[in-house]
């Protein structure tokens, strides 16, 4: 359709007459788009598993660079590549968001099971290579064209990041606008095509290539017409006998209907169906352990069926605090009329907000707290399970009151890992709490209180006789099995003793271990290592001898100043996605909203990485080589000052609010975009010329950081000692400026 032609540079400081500060703009709004759809796909693809989440996230990252380092390679790109590569952008985008979608199915997946591990890396590889590829060539193209007609490389940076600060605004405002993942798919696509046709019709060109790209225009736009309709198709297949499907800022909610069972997926993940006797067993067996619970707060999950049940106690008060209102306005059209029913019910008292948050700020007491959240598998989910936690619903409890979780286990066996999970979290209620009871099975019903707990099924068959209680499984029977079994006792023996970490906001031990758990459904040895880090002596830390490994290879690499030069734009990239990481998991768990205000902070480094390339590009562009080394240690200092403030947040266990936690994280962005401003102009690379090795060392250092921090150092170390890291290696950039 194009040709990419060589085209000479035009005089420096010509003026600006092209658009290619509109592409650049364009670009960072794409890239921002173009990664958050494929990336909720490739997450609801793997069932809202973290893990896969942030192994593609990586993967993005490392095709953009490499894209980058390819776009490196023309010294004179044209002005009609770059509208090349915004069409077959715009064109691809909806195909490969289908394909994850139809990925489970192209690569045989029994229905509900996990894809390998392999064919996982294989879908995300394949799935965002296109736009990684497209959108990395693209940067050191627009820059080059832009540092052509006078502007310069860090400028090109800077607008780059207005773009993605623009994007990441749109892709918040998204959720809350109820547009659906296909249909923002659609339209970055079209957003891409109506650039591209813009930039094409401005230039004098043949009618037939005018035509192709208005047909293409008006194709994308009435994909946009049928985006619910091709979102409803895609979706059906992976869901047989789809009723609704709709993106929240959690994840993806689908009720399905067969032979009048509805089920409700979360993310594709199996959530509850209308036929299980879950929620029946989870009442029953923390309800009966009360002598009479008046005043219950039901956190998550009442809409499964456990208002229903707990109704039958009689309470004077339910409040039932739901996090996620899609799920309320979704699922409960479909739900039996009894269910229906019990949240209409004059006692209960539907809140939409934080379980978290309402725990922390409410003034009532109940006798009975069920905390119904998914199982702690992610750091969303993990801050449920927490000492902190555990804490503030001791504060919310009558003195005779109960509070009582679910989390899935093994029946029969419990792997080291799953032994660990269950010992972390044991060990953050008994810090809390002086009586804690575990029912062992497929489910595990962890109960505590400051007051005796039943440890004999009598007083609750007697409890459950006296209300007449009628439930599909629970019965005197099924009671005394689960208490006089040989797992009860073997329970409560073995984390009675277990040596586990206790699992804290600042340390979400619970959230490793259960990464683990499932990375051993794929690697089955993984269940049996031990992953606590704990040395004997100094000689057996590794840690001093890698700090004199990295700091070597910063020394070797001064041989080479464009070596160095890298080094020191990946190693500051690498630092703010760590401290970037830390801030908003330390948000997440401090004030408890981090899923209505994540927008707000992704941008926020957006704004930091624009800001600070503009006021560098000011400061540095006249300065001299020394000066320029000064600047280099200037920055390297803030990045100490800055860690050693998140330390401080950290260690001292206090909250950031979101204006202070979007102006540090807009702060270690100024950095990054400052060490990159400044590498970039001692290399003298105004004329675009190497851009493309110093973007794509950004990104990679970028997405090392993301994987490393993660899934790694903060499950493993903990938040304050992540911190600490960065300190350290700020330390040793010192040898890079």
């Amino acid at each position: 359709m194009f040709s990419v032609k060589r085209t000479s540079n035009p005089p420096a400081g010509e003026a600006l007459s092209n658009p290619i500060p509109i592409f650049l703009v364009v670009l960072g709004l794409l890239s921002i788009l173009g990664q958050v759809v494929l990336l909720r796909e490739l997450h609801v693809a793997f069932y809202g598993v973290d893990l896969a989440y942030l192994i593609a996230l990586g993967i993005w990252l490392f095709w953009t660079a490499f894209g980058a380092l390819l776009g490196g390679r023309y010294r004179q790109p044209s002005y009609q590549g770059i509208i090349l590569i915004l069409v077959f952008f715009g064109a691809l985008i909806v195909p490969e968001t289908i394909f994850i979608r139809a990925g489970r199915l192209l690569m045989a997946a029994v229905p509900g099971a996990f894809l390998p591990l392999s064919l996982q890396f294989t879908l995300a590889l394949l799935s965002l290579m296109p736009a990684g590829l497209l959108l990395g060539c693209m940067f050191p193209w627009s820059a080059s064209l832009y540092a052509a007609h006078g502007g310069s490389l860090a400028m090109a940076y800077a607008l780059e990041s207005v773009g993605g600060f623009v994007g990441g605004l749109i892709a918040t405002a998204s959720v809350a606008w109820g547009l659906q993942n296909m249909s923002l798919a659609v339209s970055c696509g079209l957003i891409a095509i109506v650039v591209a046709c813009g930039g094409l019709l401005s230039e004098t060109t043949s009618l037939l290539r005018r035509v192709l790209m208005l047909m293409l225009l008006g194709a994308m736009g009435i994909l946009l017409w049928q985006a619910p309709l091709l979102d409803r198709l895609s979706t059906a297949w992976n869901h047989t006998g789809v009723l609704e499907s709709r993106d929240s800022p959690y994840g993806r909610v689908t009720v399905t209907s067969i032979s009048g069972q509805v089920t409700v997926f979360e993310n594709d993940s199996l959530s509850f169906d209308t036929e299980g006797t879950g929620p029946e067993v989870f009442s029953h067996l923390a309800a009966l352990q009360h002598h009479m619970p008046e005043t219950v707060l039901i956190l998550g999950g009442g809409i499964e069926g456990t208002i229903r049940e707990i109704l039958k106690y009689e309470p004077r008060k339910v409040d039932y605090v739901e996090i996620n209102p899609v799920v309320i306005s979704t699922v409960l059209p479909y739900l039996p009329s009894n269910i229906q029913q019990s949240l209409q019910d004059h006692r209960v008292r539907l809140i939409v907000g934080d379980p978290r948050y309402f725990v922390l700020h409410s003034n009532n007491r109940y006798d009975l707290i069920l905390v119904g959240m998914p199982e702690p598998a992610s750091g969303q989910a993990n801050r449920f399970y927490t000492r902190e936690f555990f804490g503030w619903c001791s504060e919310r409890l009558k003195p005779n009151g109960i509070l009582a979780f679910r989390i899935r286990s093994a029946e029969n066996y419990w792997t080291p890992q799953l032994a660990l999970r269950a010992g972390s979290i044991y060990r953050a209620l008994k810090s809390v709490f002086r009586e804690v009871i575990v029912l062992p099975g497929a489910v595990d019903i962890y109960t505590a209180s400051h007051a005796p707990l039943p440890d004999s099924p009598d007083p609750l068959i007697r409890r459950f006789e006296a209300k007449g209680i009628r439930a599909r499984l629970v019965s005197p029977a099924y009671i005394r099995y689960l208490y006089t079994n040989d797992r009860f006792a073997e329970a409560r023996n073995r984390l009675a003793v277990m040596a586990a970490p206790v699992n804290t906001d600042m340390r979400p031990v619970c959230y490793r271990f259960s990464l683990f758990v499932w990375l051993s459904k794929f690697f089955p040895r993984l269940a049996w290592e031990d992953i606590s880090i704990h040395y004997t002596n100094t000689a057996d830390n590794p840690i001093p001898w890698l700090l004199a490994a990295l700091a070597g290879l910063f020394l070797l690499t001064r041989v080479q100043p464009a070596v160095r030069r890298s080094a020191f734009v990946a190693a500051a990239a690498f630092a703010g996605m760590v401290l970037e990481t830390v801030l908003i998991l330390h948000y997440q768990v401090k004030q408890g909203t981090l899923f209505q205000d994540i927008g707000m902070l992704l941008t926020s480094f957006m704004a930091g990485l624009s800001v600070g390339a503009v006021i560098m590009n000011s400061l540095a562009r006249d300065s001299r080589l020394s000066k320029l080394h000064l600047w280099g240690a200037i920055q390297t200092a803030a990045l100490i000052l800055l860690s050693s403030l998140v330390y401080w947040i950290t260690e001292s266990g206090g909250g950031a609010g979101l204006m202070a936690s979007a102006a540090l994280i807009a702060a270690a962005g100024f950095i990054v975009a400052g060490v990159f401003t400044t590498a970039s102009l001692e290399a003298k690379l105004d004329n675009g010329r190497g851009a493309s090795v110093l973007y794509a060392s950004d990104l990679a250092g970028g997405c090392i950081g993301c994987i490393m921090g993660s899934l790694f150092w903060i499950p493993l170390a903990g938040l304050d000692a992540a911190v600490l890291g960065m300190i350290t290696l700020s330390f040793l950039l010192f040898l890079l400026v």
